[in-house]
């Protein structure tokens, strides 16, 4: 996790959960707002992402939303991770 403030407030961030796969740390899922918007990357092992705008322009907010999500749905995500892009 990266964050970034500036007046008591984010104003960049990086939030990403990793697994071990074969001995090494894969990422799984991204939250960032590299592109000028908050916004979600499932990562595959391939490396295809498959990128989703998220409609939280406070990046407080969209913060306390990326932590939530991954700890409440992290499995979900090493699962999905685990199968093929479609």
């Amino acid at each position: 996790m990266k964050i970034k403030t500036g007046g008591g407030k984010v104003v960049d961030m990086v939030v990403q959960y990793e697994t071990k796969v074969e001995g090494h740390w894969k990422p799984v899922v991204r939250y960032d707002c590299s592109h000028g918007f908050f916004q979600r990357d499932a990562i595959y092992p391939s490396g295809d992402k498959e990128k989703k705008a998220i409609p939280i322009e406070d990046l407080d907010a969209a913060l306390t939303y990326a932590e939530q999500d991954i700890r409440g749905r992290w499995e979900f995500y090493r699962e999905k991770h685990k199968r093929p892009k479609k």
